[in-house]
């Protein structure tokens, strides 16, 4: 049995962990998954300036630490974690690696922005959601009140 978390590294990452640390068995399997934009390369564009590869490689760094850093606090409390940086479009990269990993369970995070928000640009948990064969858990964002 395994869940796979799909991180974003947004205001709801915190809660997200906090639910996975409290749900989630020691003997079952959890996978944090970080999507990334395509490789310029393999979409057909030029990779650009230097400038711009040290730029993405940044951020590329930035998301690795900070997965691991998600990982390392699961690991804390008894939990078996790998981490995936995968590159693609979003939801057919968290659909694909859901697939992949056997995934009982999707665990996203909500942003919580309306109706509005979600007809106009789209919604990623909306799209797993919808296609998912596996139950997705979605988190929202924590309100202070």
């Amino acid at each position: 049995m395994s869940l796979l978390v799909s991180i974003d590294f947004s205001e709801v990452t915190d809660a997200q962990i906090d639910i996975v640390d409290s749900l989630a068995s020691p003997k079952r399997e959890i996978h944090l998954l970080h999507v990334t934009e395509p490789d310029p390369s393999f979409v057909g564009l030029e990779a650009g300036p230097e400038e711009v590869q040290k730029q993405v490689a940044s951020e590329l760094q930035h998301a690795h630490d900070a997965l691991h850093a998600l990982a390392d606090r699961l690991r804390a409390n008894g939990h078996t974690v790998d981490t995936l940086l995968v590159p693609g479009p979003t939801v057919q990269t968290i659909l694909e690696q859901a697939e992949k990993l056997d995934a009982d369970v999707i665990v996203m995070g909500s942003h919580g922005r309306g109706k509005l928000f979600d007809l106009v640009v789209g919604s990623v948990s909306a799209g797993v959601i919808r296609k998912s064969p596996v139950p997705v858990l979605v988190v929202p964002v924590r309100s202070e009140t």
